[in-house]
């Protein structure tokens, strides 16, 4: 079906995303991140709290780097803090904002499948494990609630696996594995320039 999810779409994105001098490149990056939220949309409605957001700040991020013909999560960040960094703090809508709020849901993803890939444990404890350890420090008491009573409601790993939509759950299995360190490294050189910078606390 046209707008499916496909796991080896999502792997093809974030394997093109990292260039030889470690710059993290935008196109392939929200590529993979359009990727993501099909993911989050064919479990229904549990996800929506994040997909919805996902989709707004992926567009936003698409028309920054259109109207400023940016091509790396760097070159975005560099040109941001040239302004002043007061400047970058009171912009609700800058890109180094809007990547952050992303750059903390792939984390959660980024854990929440790695679970998967394992599956010693049930998917709404796997998910909601992932969602404590990254995204629930940044969301109000209310969603948390909310979040951990959707995740009880989820699909058993079997039906996530076949959601990946790449043939047997083995086979989904192999390729969550190939594509996990392609996530990983993006995470975590984001992590390292958003340190180093010390964006990480970007209201």
């Amino acid at each position: 079906a046209p707008g499916a999810f496909s796991l080896r779409e999502v792997l093809d994105a974030f394997r093109r995303c990292v260039t030889e001098q470690r710059e993290v490149l935008l196109e392939p990056y929200l590529s993979g991140w359009r990727g993501l939220i099909r993911f989050l949309q064919s479990l229904g409605t549990v996800f929506s709290f994040i997909s919805k957001d996902a989709v707004a700040k992926v567009a936003l991020l698409a028309g920054l780097c259109e109207q400023q013909g940016l091509v790396s999560v760097q070159a975005m960040v560099r040109r941001e803090l040239a302004a002043g960094r007061a400047a970058l703090r009171a912009r609700p809508d800058s890109g180094s904002r809007t990547l952050l709020r992303l750059h903390r849901a792939l984390r959660w993803l980024q854990l929440f499948l790695q679970g998967l890939r394992s599956g010693d444990s049930r998917t709404s404890v796997l998910c909601t494990d992932a969602y404590n350890a990254s995204l629930a420090e940044h969301h109000p008491w209310l969603i948390r609630k909310a979040a951990t009573v959707a995740f009880c409601s989820l699909p058993s790993r079997d039906a996530f696996l076949e959601i990946m939509n790449v043939g047997p759950p083995e086979e989904a299995v192999a390729m969550l594995g190939e594509a996990m360190p392609y996530i990983s490294d993006v995470y975590s050189i984001t992590q390292q320039l958003f340190e180093e910078h010390d964006l990480l606390d970007l209201p």
